[in-house]
Parts: structure tokens; C-alpha cells; sequence
């Protein structure tokens, strides 16, 4: 077993590694940024076993090492912002920002990103709007991995959507993929030789499997109300390709290659929403509290604990930022790489 890595220590490594491959300050900031969110809060996918793929692609020409990215104002409370091939972390967590500016003058803040990239962890983003005080929503569509609905091919990517709303302690906060599970599930099945769950993934033909070596694609959340989840991810679409103008799910070359040294010309979208503007901040955080006292209330199943959106990741995130986060031996041998080719400090 592997000994548990200190998030600063983690931190100043991704942060290392990504300057050593010419990434600007801002970058590996934000870049690492979202990945520690990801980490920290057990959103593991998401986190920083993403930094070998981010550096491949600094390094291969697909992202922007120093992006100069533009905002324009379009309306009184909407703006697009250029990304010039940004990591997707930089330009989303750069919108959020525009979007709360305008939010906090107009009550409602929209920023669509064009030309950005694989955005990471889609609650990173909202989190930040609610240290401003906001409510927000994130979302971005990504590379065809999921099929529709009674589908036999991939259509949508995963697409996540997520909601963040200021509580007490801590936000309300909604980070989900439109699929019925994500990849990495898949791969983790597949290094356990257990038999995946029914419905979640099809081979290559469309037919459900609960074969993890057969999968090939993901099934849309929701089962045999997968209409649902096949919705929910057209709502990305909409949002990250239709209203930006860039690529749907189908036209988005694949995440992992082989060509990583042309930009993957992606959207997002984020929106956020100042208390404010409608019935004043505090009301809105007694609100709040309130709906989560009601919902913590209510009496579980038998050996089960109700939950509210992100009641997990609170606890996972006190117990790695405590004692470590522990990363599997495939991210250890990378990092070990990375380090060893790059000539940083490897991780202690």
C-alpha cells in the first residue's frame, strides 16, 4: 500500500511539472487547481491522475502553453470568452470570473468559452462562484463516448453539469456526468475482474454488456429511463456547443490521442446568479439551510445515510486534506516519470 501524499506537497508537484513543460503561471495554477478539487473532494477521475495527459498535451501543441484569452461583453449581463486553446481549467475558471463581475452588476452573469479544452472536474467552477457569494451552474460537452437512448453508437460525451448554491459550512453542490457511470469505473472493474453493473455499458456493437474487457461505450444516466440522461447531456450540448458555436460531442476529436497537437476547438458554458438580484443573500442562505436540515432529517433505509449533494465529498476532503491522499501505483509510475524526465523534485 502506497503512503499518502500531503495536498501541498501534490500541489507544488503538479505545479512543477506543468511549468517545466512552458505552461505559464496562470495555467499551472488553474490547471492544478482543478485537478486538487478533483483530489481533494474523491472526484479521483477527475484529479490529478489528468496531469500526465495535460502535460502531453502542453507539450504536443494541442493547449495553448500562454494563452491570451479575450472577454466581450455582449449584453448588459452576458459575454463570450475566447479561449485561444486554453487548458480547459484556465479559460473555465477565467469565465467564472467574468460571469460573477457580471452577476454582482446585473444580477445574472452568462459567459459562453469558445476554443478551450478538456475542463477537468465541472464542480470546481461552481465552487468558486459560491466563495463569491453566487449561485452558478458549469457545463461542457466532450468527445462521443455515451450512446442515446435505445442507441447502438456513441453520440454524446459525458457532459457534466454542476449547480453550486452558498450554504452554511458548506455549498450545495451538484457534480454529475450525464452517463450512467463514468470510464473510470469501467477501468476499475476491469482491473478487478468484476462483472460491471447491469445497464451501464454496451460493446461495440450497442449491446449491453456487464463485461468490463467488451465495453465500449457508456449508457446514458438513468437506465431504462435513459431518454433522461440522454436529455440531460443535450442540455450540454446546447449550452457548450450550440451557444458558442463550437463542436458538438460527434465532431470532438477523442481525448487520448493519437493527434495531440491540434487544438480540440471545445465550449463550456457557466452561469451565475447574485442572491442579491432576487430575495437578498441572507434570506436565501436561511433558505438553504433550511432545505438541508429538512433533507439531512429524513430517516434512511435500513443501513443507509441520506445524503445531500456533496455531503460526500466534505467528508472525503477533510479526511485527504488531514491524512494525505493516497494515489494508485499507474499515477505513482507516472509521476515518477515525469519527474525523472522533466528533472523536478519527485513526489516525497
Amino acid at each position: 500500500m502506497t503512503k499518502p501524499v500531503q495536498t501541498n506537497d501534490l500541489t507544488q508537484f503538479c505545479q512543477s511539472v506543468l511549468s517545466a513543460v512552458g505552461a505559464d503561471f496562470e495555467t499551472a495554477r488553474d490547471c492544478t487547481g482543478s485537478m486538487m478539487h478533483g483530489s481533494i473532494h474523491g472526484v479521483d477521475s477527475h484529479g490529478v491522475r489528468l496531469l500526465g495527459h495535460y502535460a502531453k498535451a502542453l507539450q504536443g501543441g494541442r493547449l495553448n502553453k500562454t494563452p491570451h484569452m479575450k472577454f466581450t461583453r455582449t449584453r448588459a449581463s452576458s459575454g463570450m470568452l475566447h479561449g485561444d486553446n486554453a487548458q480547459g481549467a484556465r479559460a473555465t475558471y477565467s469565465a467564472v470570473e467574468h460571469a460573477c463581475d457580471l452577476a454582482a452588476e446585473a444580477g445574472i452573469g452568462a459567459v459562453g468559452i469558445t476554443n478551450s479544452s478538456h475542463f477537468g472536474p465541472a464542480g470546481a467552477y461552481v465552487m468558486r462562484a459560491t466563495q463569491r457569494g453566487m449561485l452558478a451552474l458549469a457545463t461542457c460537452n466532450s468527445d462521443s463516448f455515451v450512446r442515446l437512448h435505445d442507441g447502438t453508437e456513441r453520440f454524446h460525451g459525458t457532459n457534466p453539469l454542476a449547480i453550486g448554491c452558498p450554504a452554511p459550512d458548506n455549498p450545495w453542490l451538484l457534480d454529475m456526468a450525464t452517463s450512467a457511470v463514468p470510464f473510470n469505473r469501467v477501468q476499475l472493474y476491469r482491473s478487478t475482474g468484476d462483472p460491471l453493473p447491469e445497464g451501464v455499458a454496451s460493446d461495440s456493437a450497442g449491446v449491453d454488456t456487464t463485461d468490463p474487457q467488451k465495453a465500449d461505450m457508456l449508457a446514458p444516466l438513468g437506465g431504462t429511463f435513459g431518454f433522461k440522461g440522454a436529455g440531460l447531456a443535450g442540455v450540454a450540448e446546447l449550452f457548450s456547443a450550440v451557444l458558442t458555436g463550437m463542436k458538438l460531442s460527434p465532431d470532438i476529436a477523442a481525448m487520448g490521442g493519437p493527434d495531440f497537437s491540434t487544438p480540440r476547438g471545445m465550449g463550456a458554458f457557466v452561469i451565475a446568479l447574485d442572491p442579491d438580484a432576487f430575495v437578498g443573500a441572507e434570506l436565501v442562505r436561511a433558505g438553504i439551510a433550511r432545505y438541508l436540515e429538512l433533507l439531512r432529517a429524513c430517516p434512511p433505509q435500513p443501513g443507509q445515510k441520506v445524503m445531500a449533494p456533496g455531503d460526500r465529498e466534505w467528508a472525503v476532503a477533510l479526511d485527504r486534506r488531514k491524512n494525505g491522499i493516497t494515489l494508485d501505483p499507474v499515477t505513482l509510475a507516472e509521476f515518477a516519470d515525469l519527474a525523472e524526465s522533466l528533472r523536478v523534485d519527485p513526489i516525497a
